[in-house]
């Protein structure tokens, strides 16, 4: 039989045991249980592929510009301004001064093309299938099976040198599809009747055709002209807005860029220009992107109060 402790003795043990579990649980946990610090730089997402359409076979690389970006032309993801704008009256001679051109060649028609493509020569014709292949097809009357043969390329190719997209090899891509629908859309943007008709002047965005216009009732009065809507983390929200605020020569508090020409009509949504092609694989931040001479002209269009009408969905959002 053990001997008893005496009541001084099983105190005594008690308060080590608590000492020693306070001590335990004031050390700092082992270097291994410490989390990773996070990265000083976040790696920026890596352009998303151009969709494919239903049926046609996914492209084995990443579309990638097929020609090499001007050094001279804008950032093309311009970043928008996210937040609302702090509104106030712009002077006579703020307003007098006029945004600053574009540079030349910043708004050419470079076409999206598999990574392996780029190194193919002038006048070749690819025996790749794009994604827009069975769209392509169909605007060129041709047989519509979704496969590329040489007589496909050939008039894909044809195409392209008549509207000045490069690289013309024959791929049906993003960038040749975009410039057939607004080719179909230019004599009556609004067949579908999609935008509504009101006796008051409406600027219009259609978001699935990346293209928008100005009609009051049925008259179209500016238009339609190709544009670059919101990337599906931010989208230009759809539904009825009205213009609120214009200022020529904005510039991003936030992001401390360029917005000529702006026009906000819901939030830090705008229209405005940027200095570089609207087609680009990632959308813009919310904003509706034009062309310079395009945005110069939709200004002098459009005044405070006008209504707004989106609709439709980008590719990919």
């Amino acid at each position: 039989m053990p001997p008893k402790r005496s009541r001084r003795q099983s105190w005594t043990t008690y308060g080590l045991v608590l000492a020693a579990a306070l001590a335990l649980a004031a050390a700092p946990p082992a270097a291994a249980e410490l989390p990773p610090p996070p990265p000083a730089h976040p790696a920026a997402p890596a352009p998303a592929p151009a969709p494919a359409a239903p049926g046609d076979p996914a492209p084995a690389d990443v579309l990638v510009p097929g020609l090499a970006p001007d050094a001279h032309a804008g950032p093309l993801d311009t970043p928008d301004q996210v937040l609302p704008p702090l509104v106030y009256e712009p002077g006579a001679a703020e307003d007098a001064v006029e945004p600053a051109d574009a540079p030349e060649g910043a708004y050419r028609l470079v076409e999206y093309v598999p990574q392996g493509e780029l190194a193919a020569k002038p006048g070749s014709c690819t025996t790749r299938t794009g994604p827009y292949q069975r769209q392509i097809e169909r605007w060129l009357r041709r047989a519509v099976d979704g496969r590329q043969s040489a007589a496909d390329c050939a008039a894909i190719r044809t195409f392209q040198q008549a509207q000045g997209i490069s690289p013309a090899i024959g791929f049906a891509g993003p960038v040749t599809w975009s410039r057939m629908q607004f080719l179909s859309a230019r004599k009556n943007p609004n067949a579908a009747h999609k935008c509504p008709v009101k006796a008051q002047r409406v600027a219009c965005v259609d978001l699935t055709r990346q293209l928008m216009w100005v009609q009051t009732g049925k008259k179209v009065t500016f238009g339609p002209v190709p544009i670059r809507s919101g990337r599906a983390s931010m989208p230009t929200r759809g539904g009825w807005h009205k213009v609120y605020w214009r200022h020529k020569n904005h510039w991003s508090t936030i992001y401390h860029q360029s917005m000529p020409y702006a026009q906000f009509f819901d939030g830090g949504q705008a229209f405005h220009a940027i200095y570089h092609s609207v087609y680009t694989s990632v959308g813009s931040q919310g904003c509706v992107n034009l062309g310079l001479a395009d945005a110069r002209k939709l200004w002098d269009v459009l005044r405070k109060g006008d209504g707004v009408y989106v609709w439709g969905h980008r590719d990919g959002t």
